[in-house]
Formats: structure tokens, sequence, C-alpha cells
């Protein structure tokens, strides 16, 4: 226990310099606006899943303009993105039909990163690696399987001396891309979670679930909370030195996320070159694939009403998809493949962004 709360407190720390370093990162979408009307700085507002790699960029990327990171969620960065508030919008959801209705086809989606959705945990005195099947990760979050003895978790940990304790679900309470990444592999593993609540950013959860708000908030909550067990982006975990579950995959192989694994998940993107959209992985092929991993997009303008705007955001998202890409594994994403990059950089081709 010692140990965790001397990892929060690293962390905490951690995201404060990243944040300070980052232009005063802000997670009060209601503060943007305010921020946003003086035009002194590009503001990208969105995923919590990302923002690590972003403030990462923001501390490297040497440029006149001024930037900053609002790690406020996808379904906030989305809205504020819509509203003008936000110059760029981040999100690991695919902006759907009525969101992308709003904005007239002034915007263009571009893949920026990628990384990992862990199954963390936090069962005390438990040093072992959990092996959870794939029907067993989903009844957890269904509230079908409640404690942490039950059968058929022990049937795959015969091992692992589990108690007879109450199992605490913690998930996202606000509008989330991480939420749709993990609620769409459930949907394509699980016929009852598909029927029951589907793909989505946001849901009500069953049971007594616990939520928190952001990666940021789960993670934190999971590191302080006793037979808890959460979904959250791979880094955080790793930050916060939380247990990682091996998840079994496609192939019925138990698989622990790392940069080799997520790797291998990204080989089964579908990319439609008449649409030139990366589709969202729902259940990735390969025997070592790792079964949870997400895309995030940067939702921008292709006119923005400020002058030089479209320029600048062009040039920093250029910059993000090559030089930028080296900042990926350190912190536990994936880098794009040379394939993506160049499409991506291609979408940037079609249009005079001013």
């Amino acid at each position: 226990m010692n140990r965790l709360i001397t990892s929060i407190i690293y962390f905490a720390v951690t995201l404060v310099s990243l944040s300070l370093t980052a232009c005063d990162s802000n997670n009060d979408p209601a503060e943007i606006s305010e921020i946003n009307d003086n035009r002194s700085e590009i503001i990208i507002a969105g995923s919590t899943f990302a923002s690590p790699f972003f403030e990462k960029v923001l501390q490297t990327y040497e440029q006149g303009t001024k930037f900053s990171y609002h790690s406020i969620g996808s379904g906030a960065g989305i809205e504020q993105f819509i509203t003008g508030d936000a110059d760029i919008g981040t999100t690991d959801a695919p902006i759907n039909e009525k969101e992308a209705a709003r904005l007239n086809e002034n915007f263009e989606e571009i893949v920026v990163t990628s990384g990992m959705i862990s199954i963390a945990y936090n069962v005390e005195g438990l040093t072992d690696t959990l092996k959870l099947p794939r029907d067993v990760y989903t009844d957890i979050f269904l509230g079908e399987i409640t404690r942490w003895n039950d059968p058929r978790i022990l049937e795959v940990n015969p091992d692992i001396n589990l108690p007879d304790s109450a199992i605490q679900v913690i998930a996202r309470s606000d509008s989330s891309g991480t939420t749709f990444a993990f609620t769409n592999h459930l949907s394509t593993v699980s016929p009852a979670w598909k029927t029951t609540f589907g793909a989505t950013k946001k849901l009500d959860w069953p049971g007594k679930t616990m939520e928190a708000k952001g990666n940021e908030g789960v993670s934190q909550r999971l590191a302080i909370t006793n037979n808890s067990i959460g979904y959250v982006e791979f880094g955080f975990a790793q930050r916060l030195g939380l247990k990682v579950a091996s998840l079994e995959n496609k192939s019925g192989k138990f698989v622990l996320p790392n940069n080799e694994t997520g790797d291998i998940g990204l080989v089964d993107e579908f990319y439609s070159e008449a649409e030139q959209v990366v589709s969202s992985i729902a259940d990735p092929e390969g025997e070592s694939a790792y079964p949870i991993v997400a895309y995030t997009w940067a939702l921008i303008r292709k006119k923005y009403e400020t002058p030089g705007i479209g320029s600048d955001v062009r040039d920093f998202i250029k910059w993000t998809l090559n030089e930028g890409q080296s900042l990926a594994a350190p912190l536990h994403y994936l880098p794009l493949s040379k394939e993506i990059i160049q499409a991506e950089q291609e979408k940037l081709g079609l249009y005079t962004i001013e």
C-alpha cells in the first residue's frame, strides 16, 4: 500500500509538471472559451487516453505558436471542437453522423497515435498476474461475476489465492473514447453486452459500479480501492504501478499489454481507401495480439475563421505524425505505421487549410 501511495504522489506531481509545461492544461470545458477568446494560443481539447502523449508532444514541439492541451475526455473534446471553443479536438471514438452534421463537413479526422486499454486491478496481497478469459472479464463488467473467488476466475488461475471478497468495478463517468473502444470490444466478443449496452462513449453502469472522471481518475481510484478492477489506458496503469490482467485474445491465447503485443494487434487494422478512414479495431487477429487497442484522432477544420490558425494547426499535425511518433513508445503508446502516417498526411494535402 505504501508503494501505491508513493506512486500516486509521483503520478500527481508528474501530471502537474506535464500540464504546466504544456501551457497550463485545464480540465474544465467551461473555461476553455475564455482562454480561446483572446486567440493567444491554439486550444487542443479532448482525449484523456492520449493526454500524456500530447503533453509530451507540446513539451517537445519547438515553434513560435503557443498550444495548450485540455484533458477533458473525448466526448467533451468533440463538443468543444464543434462549438469552436477548441481549435483541435481529440477523440478515441470516430465522430458520429450527428456530430459530423453539426460541423457541415468543415472538418477532417486525422489519426495521430494509438495505444492499449488494460484491465487493471488492485487486490491486496496479490502479486501474481491474473488471467481473464473473454467471457469472464465481460461478465465482470456486466455485473454477472461479483466475487474474486468466483469458480470461473479460479478455473484459469488455479495457483492464485483469491479472496472471498466483492469485486469493486471502477468505470468512467464522463463521455469517453476509452469507454467507446472498450465497449466496442465487449460488444464484439459478447452478444449479451451488445444487446444490453452496445458500443458507446457513456452508459449507465450496472450494479454498484464506482465511477470516476478521465483515465486519470479511474487509475487513481483503482490505486486506492482494494479489491477493485477497471479499464484504463495502459500507460496510466504503468505509471501508478497497477497490476494488469493477461487477457484472452481472439486466438485463445492469454496476452499481456506491451508494445510488441499491441503492435501485433494493430496489424489487424482496416483501412478504407475510398473514405481514407482508419476504423476502430474491435477484436484484433494474430496469435500474440493484445485484444483491446485504440486509435486517437485529431479533429481539425478545413477552414478556420481566424487567419493563420489553419497553417499552424497543419504544421503541428504534420510534426506529430512524423517526429512526434518517436515520443509514443516510452509513454506506452504505439507508434503509427508508415502506411497510416502517409495516408493521414495525404488527407492534409487534400485541402487548403486556412
